[in-house]
């Protein structure tokens, strides 16, 4: 029997999109667990293919999105989230998830902070696949819909960054209008590595084609929505490294 996939959600208090988001992992093919930071550490990382944070609020976002869970996660699992990534694994941040990940340093440098509009938007949003190889993006079409939720969506990156991260293939996706203010509407950043992903949509909550708004939105008679195309990427780029060949 081939061995499947394992995914580790690290779920903090506050996070709320963990089951469903494993639930999405788990239809793509991968082997899910949700496992409390508190009993995280280094070895149960090493049982795990993929290391994903969840969107939702983690510790109520009361001092900024993501910042407490930064440091708890710093102070569990130290540098071996970093020797996780760099021994092959693989991590994922969406929405909060995504701010952890820029906070921890795994993703350029900027911050995600209030939205132009100063309020909470929830609304699907047309996206732009910048990059073309990324293993979590490669089986979408260069222009697709996610939803998104959030208060602290809009990504800032010191004077000229943002440009420069486009023109070096680290920003992963783009809105295809402003709905947050984010430097050159950035919507998902990638680490230099491509094994490092974190974006403000909700690939989760598109799991199925019927989650879509248009009953005939792909018009193929397909039963799954991008959501899940995104989950089945890295899902497949696993696989086929754990059977030993390229994917």
């Amino acid at each position: 029997m081939e061995e499947r996939p394992k995914a580790l959600l690290l779920k903090f208090p506050g996070t709320n999109c963990d089951s469903e988001t494993a639930r999405a992992l788990e239809a793509a093919g991968f082997v899910a667990e949700v496992l409390p930071i508190s009993r995280a550490n280094e070895t149960v990382l090493e049982a795990a293919h993929l290391v994903v944070f969840s969107g939702g609020f983690s510790y109520g976002d009361y001092v900024m999105a993501g910042r407490l869970a930064q440091l708890e996660a710093e102070r569990k699992l130290g540098d071996s989230l970093m020797r996780f990534r760099d021994n092959g694994g693989y991590l994922l941040g969406i929405c909060n998830g995504f701010q952890i990940l820029t906070k921890l340093g795994f993703l350029p440098r900027g911050s995600l902070i209030n939205n132009t509009s100063g309020r909470f938007i929830c609304r699907w949003a047309g996206l732009k696949r910048e990059v073309s190889g990324n293993p979590f993006l490669k089986g979408l079409p260069e222009s697709f819909e996610l939803p998104v939720a959030h208060a602290e969506g809009r990504f800032i990156a010191p004077d000229g960054d943002a440009q420069d991260y486009l023109g070096r293939g680290l920003v992963a996706l783009t809105y295809t209008s402003d709905i947050n203010g984010s430097s050159s509407a950035i919507a998902g950043l990638a680490d230099e590595t491509g094994r490092v992903l974190g974006l403000m949509p909700h690939p989760e909550r598109f799991l199925w084609a019927s989650n879509h708004y248009d009953p005939d939105w792909r018009g193929d008679g397909s039963e799954w929505g991008w959501g899940y195309m995104m989950f089945k990427s890295i899902h497949d780029t696993i696989a086929a490294e754990i059977a030993g060949h390229s994917p």
